[in-house]
């Protein structure tokens, strides 16, 4: 009896072991839970980052905002939107705000107008006194701007590229470089996978027409800093960091090789629709690696911003 009893308490000992070891296999199919998504309400993300706490609550991040050649841009300021600019625009938006901008004189369609908004929902942490050559740049292309003004919606998400999963294309001018994800796919999800989501970009038909009664624009109008235009193009003087951000372009077309995924999942490829287009668009940050702060841009609890 007590050799039998020693036998089972052995037996058990074992399973209890064998139990508590964990597997890397299953420690690798365990769900991410994510608490946002890029489909949620505009502001819905970015006010959930200012929960997380740090340097960004009042925080103008600068945002560069370039369209076609000949297109205007309007933004959105004290109840109206404000004097035209041609082509490119740069403004300071703070984080968890939603701003919205105004398109007109876009090629091949005069007399259209469309009206996008932007989210920020992260920041960049420059060399102090050079948060202006900082900027997250956004690229409204012509063919986005067409889309909506048929009247599909446009979601774009803009994510500074991890330095160990960025596509090695290379730049082309100053096109930005983007790809398409599936209806099915979130957008926000794969950013936070390749790098670091910083913005959100949405357009659609939707028209924005002054209250007749206040002559104020039906929706809230945030604060907004304004930056001088600089000229990106040029080289900068000696001291000085070099060009920030530069736009890259990520897309795959119709036969084309379809994008890596960095975590496993299945790879990107072209997806085209004609209500709906949602795209990822990645540009890198050349900052100095001294001028970040202890956990860098890219440390794992970067990636954790957007999880449970």
């Amino acid at each position: 009896m007590c050799r039998r009893s020693g036998l089972v308490g052995l037996l058990l000992l074992a399973s209890c072991l064998s139990l508590s070891v964990p597997s890397d296999a299953w420690a690798q199919r365990q769900p991410v839970h994510y608490f946002h998504r890029a489909d949620l309400p505009p502001g819905t993300v970015g006010k959930g980052q200012l929960l997380r706490g740090g340097p960004m609550a009042g925080y103008f991040q600068p945002v560069r905002i370039q369209t076609p050649e000949g297109a205007l841009i309007s933004l959105a300021a004290e109840g109206s939107f404000q004097p035209p600019v041609t082509t490119v625009v740069q403004a300071g938006m703070q984080i968890g705000c939603v701003y919205r901008f105004k398109v007109g004189n876009i090629p091949g369609h005069p007399n259209a107008e469309v009206f996008p908004s932007i989210e920020v929902i992260n920041r960049l942490h420059p060399p102090a006194g050079q948060a202006a050559h900082y900027p997250i740049p956004i690229d409204v292309t012509q063919d986005e701007l067409e889309m909506a003004i048929r009247g599909a919606y446009v979601t774009r998400v803009i994510y500074l590229e991890h330095p160990d999963r960025a596509y090695p294309i290379p730049q082309e001018g100053n096109q930005q470089r983007y790809f398409d994800v599936s209806e099915a796919t979130d957008p926000l999800q794969v950013a936070d996978e390749l790098g670091r989501p910083m913005a959100i970009l949405r357009m659609g038909s939707r028209t924005a027409e002054v209250d007749p009664l206040t002559g104020q624009l039906p929706f809230e109008t945030p604060p907004l800093m304004l930056f001088p235009q600089l000229d990106f193009g040029e080289s900068v003087r000696p001291g000085e960091p070099a060009e920030p951000s530069d736009p890259t372009a990520l897309r795959t077309v119709p036969g084309s090789p379809a994008l890596p995924n960095a975590v496993g999942q299945p790879a990107l490829n072209q997806v085209d629709s004609p209500s709906r287009r949602t795209v990822l668009e990645a540009y890198r940050a050349n900052i100095p690696r001294i001028a970040l702060p202890p956990n860098g841009f890219t440390s794992g609890g970067d990636r954790a911003m957007l999880r449970r």
